[in-house]
């Protein structure tokens, strides 16, 4: 067979224009398609309070928001409490993995660092488990939103609770980041307002430290009448176990859990955490929308667990989000991160997790706290059913006042 030129350029200029059918559809498929990145500690302190089970609420939230005209996909990866490595992460994920947000960052020093990152490449940002007070104060930002707790509505509940009840004097055993300095800070300036004195503090190195017998030696010898414990995960666990061996709170001393997740009572066993006081934003027997969402998301959790405060958070975030995308449209939300974020600020927030709600000018997402004690054994009707609520915070009362922060988008 004879092949003259005009055929074989022909033939040749088909090539790219066949190879060009898959690129394009590629295009128009990640045009329509929002990518989250659920970010967090997937294999230390904080698995448990946040790891696999904050992604499995994410589907779950995606699962619940159901078919609307376009694609939702997810990416997970583990910073493993380092802001560097949640920097480069962030860094990758915006620049070459087409991630639209990013979800959750356990550990407050990576979530500032993230914030920043997220401000820069104009995405957004989700907060769930980072606790400082600061992402929606001085470190504000107009592509991030702050949702389920902060060190000034723990400090508020549990530490105004554990002053109001005589506990008047505090010693605080602070893991030393950005997280647990301002635990302390905002638990200390509610202890002092109420006429309550700080006797001293401790910082203790994070991550690994697994030993707080120092410590707690320290604050038993403040002759201080609660002992603060700016820390959460791991370290809470291990700093109860360790106060029980010790027998500090048969000397009369009261232990204030200050960032205390369910995940965490489970671990200790209520022999151990009876009679602790903590604040969630979530329990998931607290009423028949929460014991509904933990139904469905429970197939999917890690090792049986019941979704935290933390993780919940993550599935509320991750619902408004999309509802915010549908409402202004997939590409405008994909293109402009600040516009995302305004269009949810706009919106009325309502979820299986919180019930209604709304999130402020500072990025703040507010909601009801509530004061829990833990059951002794014998309260306890089984597996899981550890908390009996002792009080309930409004929203309009449950955080910092959106004035009193420093967040230079609020306008005085």
């Amino acid at each position: 067979m004879t092949i003259d030129r005009r055929r074989l350029l022909a033939g040749a200029a088909a090539v790219p224009l066949l190879g060009a059918l898959p690129m394009r559809r590629a295009r128009a498929q990640a045009a329509s398609t929002i990518k989250l990145g659920v970010l967090n500690d997937a294999s230390g302190h904080y698995r448990d309070i946040a790891g696999p089970g904050s992604l499995a609420c994410v589907r779950q939230a995606i699962q619940d928001f159901g078919s609307r005209g376009f694609t939702v996909e997810t990416v997970f990866a583990d910073h493993q409490n380092r802001p560097d490595v949640g920097v480069n992460i962030a860094r990758q994920w915006y620049d070459q993995d087409g991630v639209d947000v990013i979800i959750d960052v356990t550990t407050s020093s990576v979530a500032l660092a993230v914030n920043g990152v997220t401000r820069e490449k104009n995405k957004v940002f989700l907060g769930s488990t980072p606790a400082t007070s600061d992402l929606t104060g001085a470190q504000c930002s107009p592509n991030g939103i702050q949702f389920t707790y902060d060190t000034y509505m723990l400090a508020k509940s549990t530490g105004g609770a554990m002053v109001k009840a005589g506990g008047d004097s505090w010693f605080f055993i602070t893991a030393d980041y950005a997280f647990g300095h301002a635990l302390e800070r905002d638990t200390g300036n509610f202890v002092r307002a109420a006429g309550g004195r700080v006797l001293g503090q401790v910082r203790t190195p994070f991550p690994g430290t697994t030993d707080f017998s120092s410590f707690l030696l320290q604050a038993q010898a403040s002759r201080a009448k609660v002992i603060g414990m700016a820390n959460a995960g791991a370290d809470t666990i291990n700093t109860i176990k360790q106060a029980a061996e010790f027998g500090i709170t048969r000397r009369g001393i009261k232990l204030a859990a200050l960032l205390m997740f369910i995940s965490d009572v489970h671990a200790l066993g209520l022999n151990t955490a009876q009679g602790l006081v903590c604040t969630e934003s979530f329990y998931w027997d607290l009423n028949e929308r929460t014991r509904a969402l933990t139904a469905r998301v429970l197939p999917n959790m890690p090792q049986g667990l019941r979704p935290g405060m933390g993780q919940a958070g993550c599935y509320a975030a991750a619902l408004h989000y999309l509802k915010a995308a549908a409402d202004m449209g997939v590409a405008q939300a994909k293109a402009d991160g600040r516009a995302a974020v305004a269009r949810m600020k706009a919106m009325p927030t309502d979820d299986d997790a919180f019930g209604p709600g709304s999130i402020r000018a500072d990025g703040r997402k507010i909601h009801p706290s509530f004061l829990f004690e833990v059951k002794t054994p014998a309260e306890s009707r089984g597996a899981w059913d550890y908390y009996k609520l002792l009080q309930t915070t409004p929203a309009e009362e449950a955080f910092r006042p959106v004035a009193e922060g420093g967040c230079p988008l609020v306008r005085s």
